[in-house]
């Protein structure tokens, strides 16, 4: 009978919810799993209609959120993705009723159906992101309230996953400011436990999200701090997440003078591709080579915000550069303008002696040489110590990024 298997299934989620079983209601509620395509093939061509039937068979809204459940399962099983999730959209906002008056046993479904929402939540299309986001917003505010459970069972501890949700979808869309509205929350509500008290794979997400925003909002040194703990705390198996944090990490620690080491590139394939080229150029001082390499990537690295982030970091090339003439003179604490006006020249940069000598300049005045120039006599001057000093000493590392 159709409605024997739909039957069952209804008898597994009144167990579920008897014995306060949050992983087996989060199975159950699971689109792509096998008993909701049995249900499919059951029910044939299941609508609202055919399955009002069934209202009223368990404490609402448990028996719309069933009906709802089939609902999304048909239109996954015939790949109509639109009416997926505008039913799935459905489904959680009646989960959400039920999740407000209940504790933390049923986190796990929670996560469940929100990460199916943001799956279904088509990539190419904005609005239905940024309804998923609108949604899964709702839930976030659930778990903040909580003010009845005991700590340890309280909705609480689901802050951090939620909000990760949630960011993720605002950056998929590109709608990061709108990242600032969940961020003011979490300040807002001082009782929600540390983050250190979460899963670590909830701290990874939520730490790489807010490297993220420091990046995009030019605060590189909470970026790195924040990504750096991001990648420490990332599960070793985990290697596409680490890889993401990586792309980012990368460059960052390249302005404090931290170049990676071969290993680690050899264990991420695409970030070695990327990155090698510049890294040999800035180890040997090859400006042209560094040139080269910025316009090989430029398509990537515009899709990636990381364009105008390497052109600055050319820079830290001609450090190497100017450091090579110094060494070539024999580290002498007098070097005339023109040797490393003839260097640029070179290294194949259409630059002039009066450009040359601005080069050397700023290298002094972003802290890469310490010296003057002696304009009169055309000498640069350098400190009889330390000359060069290492880029990790520099006061403010991330200066050349500003």
């Amino acid at each position: 009978m159709p409605a024997a298997n739909f039957a069952t299934f209804l008898v597994q989620l009144a167990d579920a919810l008897r014995e306060e079983k949050g992983p087996e209601l989060a199975y159950l509620l699971k689109p792509t799993s096998e008993h909701g395509k049995g249900l499919v093939k059951e029910l044939r061509n299941p609508t609202r209609q055919s399955l009002s039937y069934f209202e009223g068979s368990l404490e609402g809204p448990w028996d719309e959120i069933a009906i709802q459940y089939v609902l999304v399962v048909n239109h996954c099983a015939r790949k109509r993705a639109k009416e997926a999730f505008k039913e799935e959209c459905t489904l959680v906002s009646l989960f959400l009723r039920f999740f407000a008056q209940n504790s933390g046993w049923t986190l796990p479904a929670l996560f469940s159906i929100l990460r199916d929402l943001r799956d279904l939540a088509s990539d190419d299309n904005t609005a239905n992101m940024e309804e998923a986001a609108r949604i899964i917003s709702k839930a976030f505010s659930s778990c903040v309230t909580d003010r009845q459970s005991p700590l340890a069972e309280s909705r609480k501890w689901g802050v951090y996953y939620v909000v990760g949700l949630i960011l993720k979808c605002y950056f998929r869309v590109r709608r990061i400011s709108l990242s600032k509205n969940i961020l003011r929350a979490i300040e807002a509500n001082p009782d929600i436990p540390p983050l250190s008290a979460y899963p670590r794979s909830h701290q990874v997400t939520y730490r790489y999200y807010i490297g993220m925003l420091g990046f995009l909002n030019e605060d590189f040194a909470k970026a790195e701090q924040e990504l750096t703990l991001a990648f420490y705390n990332c599960y070793t198996g985990a290697h596409s997440n680490q890889e993401r944090i990586l792309t980012y990490l990368i460059p960052l620690r390249m302005f404090r003078g931290h170049l990676p080491s071969r290993e680690l590139l050899q264990r991420f394939p695409v970030l070695d591709d990327l990155y090698t080229p510049f890294i040999t150029a800035i180890r040997t001082g090859d400006i042209r080579s560094y040139d080269a390499s910025l316009d090989r990537f430029e398509r990537r690295l515009v899709d990636l915000n990381l364009y105008l982030t390497l052109e600055k970091a050319r820079e830290l090339c001609i450090r190497g550069l100017f450091r090579r003439v110094w060494i070539a003179c024999e580290k002498s604490t007098r070097i005339p303008v023109s040797m490393f006006f003839a260097a640029l020249h070179v290294a194949d940069t259409e630059t002039t002696s009066e450009e040359a000598e601005c080069l050397v300049a700023n290298m002094i005045f972003k802290g890469f040489i310490r010296g003057y120039i002696s304009h009169e006599k055309q000498m640069v001057v350098l400190a009889n110590t330390n000359a060069f000093p290492r880029l990790a000493d520099r006061p403010s590392p991330y200066a050349l990024l500003q």
